[in-house]
């Protein structure tokens, strides 16, 4: 799964959450639903770049509301 803004780093992502934004996630492709609610892996940076870092969300109404 990734989010709608293509984080560079984990930092990044875990400090965008931090200052309150609002970040969306999507799952592309045929590997399942997006996850509204819940928790799921994050990937990025997006493809084609190579994948540098994974995180743990736990999603609310389709928004992360935190990383591990």
């Amino acid at each position: 799964m990734y989010t709608v803004v293509n984080y560079k780093t984990k930092k990044a992502l875990k400090a965008a959450i931090s200052a309150g934004d609002r970040v969306e996630v999507f799952q592309p492709g045929p590997f399942g639903p997006n996850v509204s609610d819940g928790t799921g892996c994050i990937e990025g940076p997006h493809y084609p770049a190579a994948h540098s870092w994974y995180a743990s969300a736990v999603i609310k109404d389709g928004f992360i509301v935190s990383v591990k």
